[in-house]
């Protein structure tokens, strides 16, 4: 894995395992010409990456943590491993680029796009400390502080919000995860979306403990891979309730006949769900 030295803005390289401690960045995703990708930090021209929004971000991060990690850094050959490297880290650092630090509300807060975007749902979830930052990078808050808030924001169990470093007596988060239904998680995930549609199955990996190869162009044939593998895995027949709302389908409508549904909105109302086999 790639960590960035905080003090040379520089690149190390370590065997996960020999890895030091680290912070980890959790972001949306701005323009693709304003963002710094892993090729980008390698080069030479450091000079022509300074003036992006991008590389604020990244300067901003590393003054806040000693190390720090962007999930733009090879996506693709990691999001198999990105719930495990979030989990890890010592603190998550969320970055609200829509959000203002003055004159903040809470309606401004919990309506900022990070809550919106399909990737972001594991980085609220999978870290043991998650501290959200303005655009400023003024502190706004620890998850586990806000955890009735986020709860009701995002449909996502308290107990696993307001978790923290310390709090070893609740057991792991894949275990919390474990005991919730897979119709309840899918239904936190119906709340958001991602550019790409089989990002949409791709981001829940970590949720459901999930390793699968990625095909870009599969389409919403990503989600169905995803839920067949669930249900190899588990005999938790929630994964079948599900509701077809009127125009979920589109021009796929003529596929209602299938047992498994096409993408999570489909689990939106699926909130109280608890695990049945």
């Amino acid at each position: 894995m790639w960590l960035i030295n905080t003090k040379s803005l520089q690149l190390d390289e370590f065997n996960e395992r020999d890895a030091p401690p680290y912070a980890i960045l959790s972001h949306t995703w701005g323009s693709p010409n304003e963002e710094v990708d892993f090729r980008g930090m390698h080069c030479n021209a450091r000079s022509q990456m300074i003036s992006k929004t991008g590389y604020q971000k990244i300067v901003g991060t590393c003054e806040q943590a000693r190390k720090g990690w962007l999930d733009g850094a090879e996506l693709t050959e990691a999001i198999n491993s990105m719930f495990r490297w979030y989990e890890k880290a010592e603190i998550c650092l969320a970055y609200l680029a829509d959000v203002s630090a003055h004159g903040n509300t809470i309606e401004g807060f919990i309506s900022g796009r990070w809550f919106t975007r399909g990737w972001t749902l594991q980085e609220l979830i999978a870290p043991r400390k998650l501290r959200f930052f303005a655009s400023n990078w003024e502190a706004i808050g620890d998850r586990g502080d806000m955890a009735e808030l986020l709860s009701a924001r995002t449909g996502i169990d308290k107990v696993i919000l307001e978790r923290n470093y310390s709090s070893s007596e609740t057991g792991s988060v894949g275990s919390m995860l474990r005991n919730i239904s897979v119709a309840r998680k899918f239904s936190w995930a119906s709340l958001r979306k991602t550019t790409r549609r089989e990002d949409m199955a791709y981001c829940l990996f970590g949720i459901f403990a999930i390793n699968m190869p990625l095909i870009y162009g599969e389409s919403k044939g990503a989600f169905i891979r995803l839920q067949e593998k669930i249900v190899r895995r588990t005999d938790d027949q929630t994964i079948f309730a599900w509701n077809c709302l009127p125009g979920a389908f589109g021009t796929d409508f003529q596929l209602v006949g299938y047992i498994l549904q096409l993408n999570p909105s489909s689990s939106k109302t699926q909130t109280q769900s608890i695990p049945w086999s």
